[in-house]
């Protein structure tokens, strides 16, 4: 149990022991930790007794929102009758085996195999193991190039950061290993120009099949990809890209793996967002929603010719001590029931997702806002220094001066750069995002206060 400790005692501590993730260590020492002691529906509090409004959902995670007791209770039942035992060596426990049938009734027609694992990161690796074994018990071993798109992320294990095309992640570590190619993201405000969104969409994925036709199709296993890219700005493809990528995807004999970690069990108001998008994935990473965040887990959603073909290849020389856990797959399972009997996705779709929507399209008409975007439970801003030219403040670090103004207000929201985000719980209720649409303006007018003058 933790110790009763002033906010500098931990504070200490964590400096002294701590080691957190993407942290500058000096500057986080320097300035101390936010000690988070508890939260309750789309609520924190730190060690000073602050409320927050977690915009976030922790990491995109938390989609029934905090303090659900039927998540404690059903890991505390599940620890007394089999607290861990493990899938490997021909075995297999009831929980794993009930989460995989629940999670092939929501999935994609004809997705009904699942592969777990504890992590969005681990989920990527085994995509990247999985493929690649794939082609090889096809007779085609020399397909193993793996496309993903600059700045998407899936995960920061080396496998998972080589997927990705996040620049600073690869520049740690010699990244990527060989066999990843990037091609361009879909990201019109950014990288557009002149072009209008939907030009820019067709052109974005025309870049998947001249990567294809560059590598050889002989050589290329799959291509990958979020439906909404995340930590990589919220970034919503236009209108435009999925149906050509599709089409792409159509003439080439390539896996297609939509990785749903983040939009995953309701955040766009599906269960999945390539049920959003219409598209048809070969495979599917999943985690964060899947648990709400309660517990760890992960895992790969797989399509059955890929499950078949699987099962003609011999031992798969790939797992994890934590695969398919008892306690985590106890906790999966009531979420989705959580979901499923509560109607949170429908809910969503139907109420709540418009409502922020309508909301955060107001936000549009603040000074310091180029673009206000969003889709489902996800929203983005754009903060520039003209409107017309989308111009940056360059060097100026404007994302981060909003965020430490939201730290000081209550509210968490996230920065990429000059971007604020938000992926707040799926519970959150109207009259909770009219509190939050009032904080980030708050914010936003703070930033403004120091920058544009």
């Amino acid at each position: 149990m933790t110790q009763h400790r002033t906010t500098a005692e931990w504070q200490a501590l964590s400096r002294e022991h701590l080691l957190a993730p993407f942290s500058d260590y000096k500057q986080l020492g320097a300035k101390g930790a936010r000690i988070v002691t508890r939260a309750d529906g789309v609520y924190l509090w730190d060690s000073e007794g602050h409320k927050i409004l977690d915009a976030m959902a922790g990491l995109w995670c938390v989609n029934v929102g905090y303090g659900r007791r039927e998540l404690a209770d059903a890991a505390h039942r599940q620890m007394l009758e089999l607290p861990y035992y493990n899938l490997f060596f021909q075995t297999a426990h009831p929980p794993a085996i009930e989460l995989a049938n629940a999670i092939a009734e929501i999935a994609p027609e004809g997705m009904s195999h699942v592969f777990f694992t504890g992590s969005g990161s681990e989920a990527n690796d085994t995509v990247l193991r999985l493929v690649r074994h794939y082609w090889a018990i096809k007779g085609q071993p020399s397909k193993k190039v793996i496309i993903g798109r600059i700045n998407g992320y899936h995960g920061s294990t080396v496998a998972g950061a080589s997927l990705g095309g996040m620049q600073a992640m690869h520049e740690q570590g010699d990244l990527p290993i060989p066999g990843i190619e990037h091609i361009a993201q879909p990201y019109w405000f950014g990288e557009g120009g002149a072009l209008d969104p939907q030009a820019f969409g067709e052109w974005a994925a025309n870049e998947l099949e001249k990567k294809i036709l560059e590598v050889g199709e002989e050589n290329v296993a799959a291509f990958i990809a979020e439906p909404i890219q995340g930590a990589g700005g919220v970034i919503i493809p236009p209108e435009s890209y999925w149906p050509r990528v599709r089409q792409i995807l159509a003439k080439y004999a390539i896996l297609f793996v939509v990785d749903e970690v983040i939009c995953g069990f309701g955040r766009t108001g599906e269960w999945f967002g390539s049920q959003y998008y219409g598209l048809e994935p070969d495979l599917m990473p999943i985690a964060k929603g899947l648990t709400s965040g309660y517990i760890p887990m992960g895992g790969v959603i797989v399509r059955d010719e890929v499950a078949q073909t699987l099962a003609e290849g011999g031992e798969f020389y790939h797992g994890y001590t934590y695969s398919g856990h008892p306690v985590a797959a106890a906790v999966a399972l009531e979420n989705i029931r959580i979901l499923r009997e509560e109607k949170i996705v429908e809910r969503v779709k139907q109420e709540t997702a418009p409502y922020l929507q309508r909301r955060w399209q107001e936000l549009a008409d603040h000074p310091l806002v180029g673009e206000a975007r969003g889709l489902g439970m996800l929203g983005a801003l754009e903060l520039v220094k003209d409107k017309q030219t989308r111009a940056r403040f360059e060097g100026q670090g404007v994302g981060m001066r909003c965020r430490e103004h939201c730290f000081g207000n209550g509210l968490i929201m996230r920065a990429v750069g000059d971007t604020m985000i938000v992926s707040p719980p799926l519970v959150i209720t109207p009259a909770q995002i009219d509190d939050m649409l009032l904080l980030v303006r708050k914010c936003l007018d703070a930033t403004a206060a120091e920058v544009l003058v």
